[in-house]
């Protein structure tokens, strides 16, 4: 396999290469091969950028995306990392999700608002929203 250039790496990746030095700098890329002072990528570096990017795409932060790439001493298997980090993510989720639905009910009962003045708006606004405190 021939080897990549930083530049061929994140045109392929969608991604500049400052991104490819930012997580080199924070361990989510392993540290490229150099010659001649410039970075020599292994094309299956093309593969765990995708991996990244879908795990952003799903919520996940970096430093979640670290702690399946750098597990703890002493950690459990990649698989069950996983599914402890998606099992979180999902509890997000179903929080946010529940969180856009107060919103958007609070939205709905706004469209019926007819206050002429704002005193009266923010009353109203208030007491629409006084279920989504949350």
């Amino acid at each position: 396999m021939q080897e990549l250039t930083i530049t061929e790496v994140a045109r392929q990746a969608g991604v500049r290469p400052s991104t490819l030095r930012y997580y080199e700098s924070i361990n989510l890329l392993p540290p490229p091969r150099r010659v001649s002072g410039r970075r020599r990528y292994d094309p299956t570096i093309l593969n765990r950028l995708t991996f990244i990017q879908v795990a952003q795409k799903l919520g996940f932060s970096l430093a979640e995306i670290q702690i399946l790439f750098h597990p703890q001493e002493g950690a459990i298997s990649l698989s069950a990392n996983w599914q402890h980090l998606a099992r979180q993510k999902l509890t997000e989720v179903e929080m946010l999700i529940q969180r856009s639905h107060e919103i958007k009910r609070s939205l709905l009962q706004g469209l019926d608002c007819n206050c002429l003045d704002l005193p009266d708006c923010i009353d109203c606004v208030l007491l629409n929203c006084a279920g989504t405190n949350s």
